[in-house]
């Protein structure tokens, strides 16, 4: 899946978990943990495996469940230690979400094998046809139905996020004069 797709995925599911743990719409600072989670294991893995050649693949490392099992914990002892622990949800919404979502279509397809990168390195990696540099992935960009499909998806969690009263926007739209007062201070 696609980063657009992963993100739109991510906050629908998000959404859809506050709306029944709270009641409400997301908070600003889960919703950006939610939406920034759906990117870090492509952040990880693609510039490891690409860029550095320190990963097998682009699907490995960040994408693999056994490590998430292994580092979710993690991640949730160090919000609670500071009483964060909507954020460790957030975070686990959205890196779930992106392995689920990059499992997506090879299960649709009945391509199991496809899949074992959600358990390495217990499992062997698949092979796969494009590798090596986001330029080539770029070029794969074509009108497939799996695209229109993820296009629909953005424009189903835009309407989404605006019936939520943008979460995250706010927050994000302060960042710069946050970070120029704390450069003055």
């Amino acid at each position: 899946m696609w980063p657009w797709g992963h993100l739109a995925a991510g906050y629908l599911l998000y959404s859809l978990y506050a709306r029944v743990r709270t009641g409400g719409p997301p908070r600003d600072g889960p919703a950006l943990v939610a939406a920034g989670a759906t990117q870090v294991p492509d952040l990880v893995d693609k510039p490891l495996a690409w860029s550095l050649s320190v990963l097998p693949t682009g699907r490995s490392l960040a994408h693999s469940s056994v490590v998430a099992a292994l580092v979710l914990p993690v991640v949730w002892v160090a919000a609670a230690r500071r009483d964060a622990r909507p954020l460790a949800v957030a975070f686990a919404v959205g890196v779930v979400t992106h392995q689920a979502t990059d499992a997506l279509y090879p299960v649709l397809g009945f391509d199991f094998a496809a899949v074992t990168f959600l358990a390495w390195p217990l499992l062997e990696l698949p092979a796969y046809e494009v590798e090596g540099s986001f330029a080539a992935h770029l070029a794969l960009v074509e009108p497939s139905p799996a695209f229109l499909f993820e296009v629909g998806l953005v424009a189903v969690a835009s309407v989404v996020w605006h019936v939520d009263g943008h979460p995250g926007l706010s927050t994000l739209r302060s960042l710069p004069g946050r970070l120029r007062d704390a450069a003055w201070s």
